[in-house]
């Protein structure tokens, strides 16, 4: 009869002081999050304090955000038609609806980057949840949506297309959108603290992702290559807001794409978060 021996007691209480130590960490970390929405009132006031200090002595003040979007489709949307040899009309929807989601997104992630560098004295002095400070940068990218929004219905006035109820189907991918671009500031917020390469590498993966997205260009232009197109998890994360915009329906596998990036990326951060966020002042 064979007997198996049990691990020594000096073996155990390690173990069993490493499984408290990470469920107090994850406990801190889950606390941090709760504490940060609760702060709502502050950093919202703080996103709106800076986009307001963005445009300050400007006549204009934020709207410059629009007027340089509307511009940018202006500009592109009858060249490219042409290039593409596609309806104006039909494209030049399908291209202000792209770019500015697509600005939103990639606002979200670049100025991710800054969530803690930005605020740095703000970190080393006051005690502030660390997640109120990727919260601020999302709120705040939701301004600039916002602003930006307002191109829509002109456009759509313009060229004489009307704009139904089914567009407030875009807000459950907003919605989604704002949870990913909080795992996402944290994300590449810490890795950023961490490492000062991150924000410009950041930055030029993001110009790349841009012409290789379908952004201004539409998946069936790749022919029996669509699907490489349509399974970019960026082209989801757009898909599901446009496609409303368009009166349309998103891509049958836009959503579970999402979801699962949301769900996986939200996991990995958190897990991450949890195990460096006593670092964060460390490395501002």
């Amino acid at each position: 009869m064979s007997v198996v021996a049990s691990p020594p007691p000096d073996e155990i209480a390690p173990a069993a002081a490493e499984r408290r130590a990470r469920a107090a960490r994850y406990a801190r970390a889950r606390a941090d999050l709760a504490e940060g929405l609760r702060a709502a009132w502050l950093w919202q006031a703080l996103a709106a304090q800076d986009v307001r200090l963005r445009y300050r002595r400007s006549m204009l003040g934020p709207l410059w955000l629009t007027l340089s979007t509307a511009v940018m489709v202006a500009a592109m949307g009858f060249l490219y038609a042409r290039l593409f040899g596609m309806d104006a009309h039909a494209y030049i929807p399908f291209l202000s609806t792209g770019l500015i989601v697509w600005q939103f997104i990639s606002g979200i992630v670049a100025e991710g980057c800054q969530t803690f560098l930005d605020v740095q004295s703000i970190i080393q002095q006051t005690k502030i949840p660390y997640s109120a400070h990727a919260y601020r940068s999302v709120y705040r990218n939701i301004l600039v949506l916002a602003h930006n929004m307002i191109i829509v219905p002109a456009v759509f006035g313009i060229l004489g297309q009307p704009v139904g109820w089914r567009v407030l189907a875009m807000l459950p991918g907003v919605a989604v959108l704002c949870v990913n671009g909080v795992w996402m500031s944290l994300l590449v917020g810490m890795a950023s603290a961490r490492f000062r390469d991150i924000p410009p590498i950041v930055a030029n993966v993001l110009q790349l992702l841009f012409f290789v997205t379908p952004v201004f260009w539409k998946p069936e232009s790749l022919g029996r290559w669509r699907t490489v197109a349509e399974y970019n998890p960026l082209f989801a994360a757009i898909d599901v807001v446009r496609a409303p915009l368009l009166d349309q329906t998103p891509a049958p596998h836009s959503w579970p794409i999402l979801a699962g990036l949301t769900v996986g990326g939200g996991a990995v951060a958190f897990v991450l978060f949890a195990r460096f966020r006593s670092r964060i002042a460390y490395w501002v």
